[in-house]
C-alpha cells in the first residue's frame, strides 16, 4: 500500500514569529520611506482639494480600466478627468478618518517598495498597460487577504461613485436624471 498522505509544512512558533517581524520591518520601513521622501505628504496637487500628484498618475491608470465598456474610447479622457474631479470633491467631504484611511491606500499604492510585491506593477503607474491594471485589481478582488478584498471595494466603490454621479454616464445606463424640481 502506498502513502498517499502529504506532509503539512511545520509551521512553529519561532516561524511564525519570524514572519510577523519581517512583515512588521517591511510595513514599518515603507512607512518611514514615505514619512521621509514626502509621499504621504498630504499636500494636493494644484486646483485640487485633495489628490495629490502621485494618486493622479494611480487614478489615470486605474479609471479607464474600470470604465472600460461604459465609455468609448473618444469619451474617455474626458471620463477621466470628469471622474477625478468628482473623485476629488467626494473626498474632500470624506470624515477625516475615512479620508486618512484612502489617503493611506493611496500611498500604498504609490510607494515603489510596497506598490510592487503588493500589486505585481513594478514599474510606475504610467508605465501599466491596463492589461497589469486589471491583473492588479484580480488580484486584489479574489485574494486570500481580507485587507486587499476591502482595498480592492474601496476603489471600485470610489472610481464607480465618482462617475456615476456625473450626468454623462447617466445616458450609458438609461438613468434619465434627476427630476427638475
Amino acid at each position: 500500500m502506498h502513502n498517499t498522505t502529504f506532509d503539512a509544512p511545520a509551521l512553529s512558533r519561532r516561524s511564525l514569529l519570524k514572519v510577523g517581524l519581517l512583515g512588521t520591518a517591511l510595513l514599518g520601513t515603507a512607512g518611514l520611506t514615505a514619512t521621509l521622501s514626502g509621499c504621504s505628504a498630504s499636500t494636493p496637487k494644484a486646483g485640487f482639494a485633495v489628490i495629490r500628484e502621485t494618486d493622479l498618475a494611480f487614478l489615470q491608470a486605474l479609471i479607464p480600466v474600470m470604465l472600460a465598456g461604459a465609455v468609448t474610447p473618444e469619451q474617455m479622457p474626458q471620463a477621466i478627468s470628469g471622474t477625478i474631479a468628482s473623485l476629488d470633491y467626494s473626498l474632500n467631504h470624506l470624515s477625516p478618518e475615512m479620508l486618512k484611511l484612502t489617503v493611506q491606500l493611496f500611498d500604498v499604492l504609490a510607494l515603489p517598495i510596497t506598490r510592487g510585491p503588493l500589486t505585481g506593477v513594478w514599474g510606475s503607474w504610467e508605465s501599466a498597460s491596463p492589461a497589469d491594471v486589471q491583473t492588479f485589481l484580480e488580484r486584489w478582488q479574489n485574494s486570500s487577504i481580507s485587507l486587499l478584498k476591502m482595498g480592492h471595494a474601496s476603489l471600485l466603490q470610489l472610481v464607480m461613485m465618482s462617475w456615476y454621479s456625473r450626468a454623462e454616464s447617466w445616458a450609458h445606463c438609461g438613468y434619465p436624471g434627476p427630476p427638475t424640481v
